[in-house]
C-alpha cells in the first residue's frame, strides 16, 4: 500500500494546481450562501522571488527531459547539469512540470483556536475589531490586536468582494451579506490526497467524501488515478486473486507514467503479490519483532557492550 501511495502522490504532485482548486472550493453549507475569508496577502517581493524560483525549476526540468530524450543516462545528466541523481530522478518521474503545492502552514497563527468564536460573532453582526479584541481577551486570548485586525480585514474584504460580483448583486439586495465560513481542515497536499484515496470508506467523513468527489472531477488524469488505485486496493482488501491480472493489465495500459512504472514493479513481484492475496499468512509478526529488536538496539547504543545487548535480545525473545 505504501508503494501505491507513493504513485498517487506523484500523480497529485503533477496536478498541484487542481489540488489547490479542490482545497479552495467552498464546502456545502446546506443551501446557505457562504464565502470564505480572503487568503493571507503576500507582498510583491515575495511573489517575485517565488516566480523566479519557479522559472529556475522549470528550466532545469526542461533541460533534464531534453537530455533524457537524447538518450543520456541519469548519471550523465546529473554530471552535466551539476545536480544530484535523485534530483534527476525526481524530474523524470513527471512528464509534465510539477507545480509546488506550497507550505501547508500558510495562514496559521495563534488566532486559529479563536476563529470559530470570531466568525460566530461576525456573522451575528459584531464587526468592530476593538470590541472583538476585548471579548477575546476576556476568554483568554493572549495574541496581539494587529493579528486580529488583519484577520477581520480579510473577513471584511471577502464579503465586500462577494457583493461586488454581478451574479450576487441581486441576491444580496435587500438582505444581509453572505455568511462567512472558515473550515479548519487539514491542508490538501499530494500526500494527504493519496491517503484520502486509500482510506477505507467507513473511515472517511462526509467532508472527505465530498473532497474525494471533487478530486475525481478536477482532471481526467486524477479520475483515472483514483479509479486504478481503488480497484487495486479493493483486490488486496477483499483477497481476490482472480482480479490481480485484470488489475495489472489496467495499470499497464494506463496513460499515467507513474502507474505504468508501478505495473512493471508489480509484474516483477507477481508471485509475492499473488501469495499475499491468497495465503492467510503475512510477515506482520516478523516485522513487529524486527522493529522491537531495533528499538532495543537503539536504546542500548553507547551504554554497554555487545554482551549486554545480546542478553537483552535473548530476554526479549
Amino acid at each position: 500500500m505504501q508503494n501505491l501511495a507513493e504513485v498517487l502522490e506523484t500523480v497529485f504532485t503533477t496536478h498541484a494546481a487542481e489540488l489547490r482548486r479542490v482545497e479552495q472550493a467552498p464546502a456545502d453549507a446546506n443551501g446557505i450562501e457562504t464565502v470564505r475569508p480572503v487568503p493571507p496577502h503576500r507582498d510583491t517581493g515575495t511573489r517575485a522571488k517565488a516566480t523566479e524560483r519557479r522559472e529556475r525549476r522549470l528550466a532545469q526540468w526542461r533541460q533534464v527531459w531534453a537530455l533524457h530524450r537524447d538518450g543520456w543516462s541519469r548519471e550523465a545528466i546529473a554530471g552535466h547539469l551539476g545536480i544530484g541523481r535523485s534530483t534527476v530522478g525526481r524530474h523524470l518521474r513527471h512528464d509534465t512540470f510539477p507545480e509546488r503545492q506550497g507550505r501547508s502552514d500558510v495562514g496559521r497563527s495563534r488566532l486559529d483556536p479563536w476563529k470559530p468564536f470570531i466568525l460566530e460573532r461576525w456573522n451575528a453582526g459584531c464587526r468592530h475589531s476593538r470590541r472583538l479584541f476585548r471579548e477575546l481577551q476576556g476568554r483568554g486570548y493572549r495574541g496581539s490586536y494587529p493579528t486580529l485586525a488583519r484577520y477581520t480585514q480579510r473577513l471584511r474584504q471577502a464579503q465586500d468582494d462577494s457583493v461586488r460580483q454581478p451574479s450576487r448583486r441581486r441576491s444580496v439586495r435587500g438582505r444581509n451579506r453572505p455568511l462567512l465560513r472558515d473550515p479548519q481542515r487539514r491542508p490538501l497536499t499530494p500526500r494527504t490526497a493519496a491517503w484520502l484515496v486509500l482510506r477505507r470508506a467507513k473511515n472517511r467523513s462526509a467532508m472527505d467524501d465530498e473532497q474525494l468527489n471533487r478530486l475525481r472531477a478536477a482532471h481526467p488524469a486524477l479520475t483515472e488515478a483514483i479509479s486504478l488505485a481503488e480497484a487495486f486496493i479493493a483486490m488486496i482488501r477483499t483477497r481476490a486473486p482472480e482480479r490481480l491480472d485484470p488489475c495489472l493489465t489496467q495499470v499497464q495500459d494506463s496513460a499515467l507514467p507513474a502507474f505504468r512504472n508501478f505495473a512493471k514493479k508489480l509484474d516483477d513481484e507477481h508471485a509475492a503479490i499473488l501469495a499475499a492475496v491468497t495465503l492467510p499468512w503475512s510477515t506482520g509478526q516478523v516485522e513487529g519483532q524486527i522493529n522491537r529488536l531495533k528499538m532495543i538496539k537503539r536504546q542500548m547504543f553507547g551504554r554497554a557492550g555487545f554482551d549486554l545487548l545480546n542478553r537483552r535480545f535473548m530476554l526479549a525473545a
